[in-house]
């Protein structure tokens, strides 16, 4: 009995994306601007791709319709090409020399004629050259009229009457210039300049602004090699943290003294004199220690807000200004002149080194009002979307095709040239048909959603209706991870300003009125009630509920405190103002 490896055929059934579909995935879920730089890249990389620098009124774009037209001829074409490759005998493959010759020096015509460049032409007329030298007899690369072996120089010299070279030269210009070299003024050199970027100016970050004041501080080796390690685990706010799966948490200098190997009494003044750094307050491990280094630091010194901000820090929070007052035996006047002091204090000092840069976004489409019947997407007279959907073409390249490589004529000996033209123009159609592919889908996504939020587009925020991605899906006929890869990082111009995509698709809550209430109503509903509520007997997380309940909006508790939590809005008792 053998017992080893061996190859056993099982048939099976698996589902695989094309490199065509792969490419109109990638299509979809691309924005405008990185549309921009595909299209350019492909550009580069497809010679029978080209762009039109001056589109005529008059010519006709290309239709997804002659797209498929023009893929499926393709493959018949590369079909009967295999066919006639499988009935030449192998012997038929090369081609005699006189054959060849003649089937060579008609290929520069078909190079001249389809206006291609230089170099091919010049790789034509090469070949037009070694063919014609084949049939004479001449060596390859001998000119016309020079027999081979001859030597060109020695006719001329051979020839009467030739003229000397030498003569030719002025020797006495020459000599004038060599001994007085201040009369002439040589060519300029060109000195290479750095360049614009060069010059611009980045912006300073909070770990830059500190290391430069530390190259400019007297310390020891040690300190300054704890200070930098203070530096190095600042937050972007400037505070002395590290991260845990709770959050964040002060950072112990035991950890840092452990972690550089340094002794903890370098670590200890390392940290203060980072803490000694511009701006106030950086290097603290919370908010009551950024407070009381911003203070300590004033120019005038206010032992009742140190004093507030080391031992009521709680009690400002709640606002608990009579109790304050009445512990520290001052007026309640006194309480609040500190608090307007401790206001003005930053208690995120390293924010303003960490600015975050601005987001460009340009709109993909425009949402406009009014448009022509029959609807130009759904083909209906009796279609109510009122809007016309733009995609905004505006910067990208408009592609054609190249013609001159289609009318090229190559020879048998030229297949494997003749095979890359054939791809590279089936991938060229390809590239077309997605992109046309990728337009309509978008608009069909587009024009769904404005069928549904159509009341929101004319009113506004509170009119915004639940929706979800499965539902558009099914009602243009196409999978759900479609619709999300077509709004995916795409924003509309609306009358309602510029809008993503995806803020039209919110969930709808449950009850009565459920379905026609999205969470983001829902979030602003409970907001405009704790805004309306009275400061002394501020609304409970119970009672907001209750409240919708009565509205027909089924929510619990829970979901109401977290809504709250997610707008940064405080508790019950911290929102309380006593009278």
């Amino acid at each position: 009995m053998h017992i080893g490896p061996k190859l056993v055929p099982k048939p099976a059934l698996k589902q695989t994306l094309t490199p065509g579909l792969v490419q109109m995935v990638n299509l979809l879920t691309l924005n405008k601007l990185d549309l921009q730089e595909a299209i350019t890249q492909e550009l580069l990389e497809n010679p029978l791709l080209d762009e039109v620098q001056e589109p005529d009124e008059s010519t006709e774009p290309i239709t997804i319709d002659q797209l498929i037209e023009a893929e499926s001829r393709l493959r018949q074409a590369a079909d009967q090409e295999v066919l006639d490759a499988a009935r030449e005998p192998a012997a038929a493959e090369a081609p005699a020399p006189a054959e060849a010759a003649g089937e060579e020096s008609s290929a520069p015509a078909a190079y001249e004629g389809a206006g291609t460049s230089g170099l091919e032409a010049r790789i034509a007329g090469e070949r037009r050259g070694e063919a014609e030298g084949a049939e004479t007899g001449a060596e390859p690369g001998a000119e016309a009229g020079i027999e081979a072996g001859a030597e060109p120089a020695a006719e001329a010299a051979a020839e009467p009457g030739a003229m000397d070279p030498f003569e030719e030269i002025d020797f006495g210009d020459f000599f004038e210039k060599y001994l007085d070299p201040g009369s002439f003024i040589g060519e300029s050199e060109e000195i290479e300049r750095p360049t614009y970027e060069n010059f611009l100016s980045a912006p300073t970050t909070l770990t830059d602004h500190l290391r430069w004041q530390l190259s400019v501080s007297p310390a020891d080796e040690a300190v300054r090699e704890a200070a930098e390690a203070i530096i190095g685990n600042l937050d972007e706010n400037g505070y002395l943290t590290a991260d845990e799966e709770r959050g964040q948490r002060p950072l112990q200098l035991e950890e840092i003294a452990e972690a550089e190997q340094l002794p903890l009494a370098a670590i200890q003044a390392g940290l203060e004199l980072v803490q000694s750094f511009d701006p106030p307050g950086v290097a603290c491990r919370d908010l009551r220690e950024c407070l009381l280094l911003q203070l300590r630091q004033c120019p005038l010194l206010q032992p009742l807000a140190l004093t507030l901000v080391e031992e009521y820090l709680p009690a400002l929070q709640n606002r608990d200004y009579k109790g304050i007052a009445r512990a520290l035996g001052v007026p309640v006047e006194s309480v609040q002149a500190a608090l307007a002091t401790i206001r003005r204090l930053d208690p995120h000092p390293g924010r303003r080194y960490n600015k975050a840069q601005a987001r460009l976004i340009e709109p993909d489409l425009f949402f406009v009002k009014g448009r022509a019947h029959p609807c130009p997407i759904c083909g209906r007279e009796d279609c109510e979307n009122e809007y016309r959907i733009l995609l905004n073409d505006d910067g990208l390249p408009q592609l054609t095709i190249n013609r001159g490589y289609r009318s090229m004529k190559w020879d048998k000996s030229e297949r494997e040239v003749s095979r890359y033209i054939r791809e590279r123009y089936s991938s060229a159609i390809q590239f077309l048909k997605n992109l046309e592919q990728r337009k309509q889908t978008i608009a069909r996504v587009c024009h769904s959603i404005i069928a549904r939020q159509a009341e929101f587009l004319d009113t506004g925020m509170d009119a915004l209706k639940p929706m979800m991605i499965k539902e558009v899906a099914e009602e243009i006929g196409v999978h759900p991870s479609t619709v999300s890869r077509a709004v995916a990082n795409k924003y509309a111009h609306t009358p309602q300003g510029v809008l993503e995509l995806r803020f039209f698709f919110t969930e709808s809550v449950q009850g009565e009125r459920g379905g026609e209430t999205s969470l983001v109503n829902l979030k602003r509903r409970v907001k405009k009630l704790i805004e309306e509520e009275d400061a002394a007997h501020p609304l409970t997380d119970e009672r907001i509920t209750l409240l919708l309940r009565g509205e027909g909006i089924n929510v619990t508790r829970r979901t109401v405190a977290k809504y709250r939590e997610d707008m940064h809005i405080p508790s019950t008792h911290q929102r309380r103002r006593k009278p």
